[in-house]
């Protein structure tokens, strides 16, 4: 398996914008939780580098995105349950291979939504998802201007998949983001 910091070498070879390095980190760290919260405490690290390089191609390949990051993995010798993990977040987007696992389904969920929570976190005084609550959330998540960019529809099906309803969806990532505040 590749090292976290082979990973995150990768990953700025890639991307050098500081949102998506952020964001590719608030995605690994909330996998790893989400991992040991789940019961797959083993598969932590795994769940982590899937977070960590799930938007490999974005940044230089927007258009192809989940579709490059498959090739350049594959030329870096990496995993093919890494490269189907993270390409399955692009499910009914630019790919269709459908999250499958746990795993998967945590990624594509969590993928749009850390985002906007994120989003609401910032407009807060104190700027964090420490005193964060589900009903912020739903209430920004309500306004379809308010984080624009992340998809409410790929939230909800994410929400779906995993057989959750969006509120313990989005408290259940808030707690994963306080992980990493804490």
């Amino acid at each position: 398996m590749i090292t976290r910091e082979e990973a995150w070498a990768l990953l700025t070879k890639y991307n050098q914008e500081g949102f998506h390095l952020r964001h590719a980190q608030v995605v690994e760290g909330v996998m790893r939780y989400f991992a040991r919260s789940l019961g797959y405490g083993e598969e932590a690290d795994f769940w982590a580098i899937v977070g960590l390089l799930h938007d490999l191609d974005f940044e230089m390949y927007p258009q192809e995105h989940c579709i490059r990051q498959q090739q350049i993995m594959r030329e870096n010798g990496l995993d093919e349950r890494l490269i189907r993990a993270t390409a399955s977040h692009g499910y009914g987007i630019t790919v269709d291979i459908e999250p499958l696992h746990e795993m998967e389904k945590v990624l594509y969920a969590v993928d749009e939504l850390t985002g906007l929570i994120g989003a609401v976190a910032i407009m807060r005084p104190s700027k964090s998802v420490m005193d964060l609550e589900t009903s912020s959330v739903r209430k920004k998540y309500k306004s379809a201007n308010f984080a624009a960019g992340c998809s409410r529809e790929v939230i909800e099906r994410g929400a779906a998949m995993l057989g959750w309803d969006l509120d313990t969806l989005i408290s259940k990532t808030i707690l994963a983001m306080r992980s990493l505040e804490g």
